[in-house]
């Protein structure tokens, strides 16, 4: 009589399983943004580096002789300079970001980008891990002879 109990429990334990494992799952609940990206808790907001490419995504940045090719960003004032080469497309440019952990850019990057307005650089917010901090980053370009 023990046996058949027994093993009418070492049934029962698949069905068990499969009810604390829904019981369990993940909460439809997690804090997702309109992007469809987690939400953490980072306050981090910053660009830690950036490139221009140009149509045949190629950099356009200066090299110059013995000059720094990579860009001059300032995280304090939120600029971020650079040096094109003279001739280049600049209505014809894809700008490339790298942001810290957890971070994501407003508006978008989906394509190319008209940069050619000198007097009026572009401008682009970079919205921290938690989305509770948001900092506009100034674009300023230089054409280099």
């Amino acid at each position: 009589m023990k046996n058949m109990t027994f093993r009418r429990y070492i049934k029962l334990i698949p069905a068990l399983l499969v009810i604390l494992f829904v019981g369990v799952r993940c909460s439809d609940d997690l804090p997702i943004d309109e992007d469809g990206l987690l939400i953490t808790n980072r306050g981090e907001c910053y660009v830690s580096s950036f490139q221009l490419l140009g149509a045949d995504f190629q950099t356009v940045l200066f090299p110059g002789s013995g000059a720094d090719p990579n860009p001059e960003i300032d995280t304090v004032a939120q600029t971020i300079h650079v040096d094109v080469n003279f001739g280049t497309d600049l209505k014809n440019v894809y700008p490339q970001f790298t942001l810290v952990t957890d971070a994501k850019l407003d508006p978008k990057i989906t394509g190319f980008v008209d940069m050619s307005d000198l007097a009026n650089p572009r401008q682009w917010t970079v919205i921290s891990g938690n989305r509770k901090v948001r900092k506009t980053y100034t674009v300023i370009v230089n054409v280099r002879q």
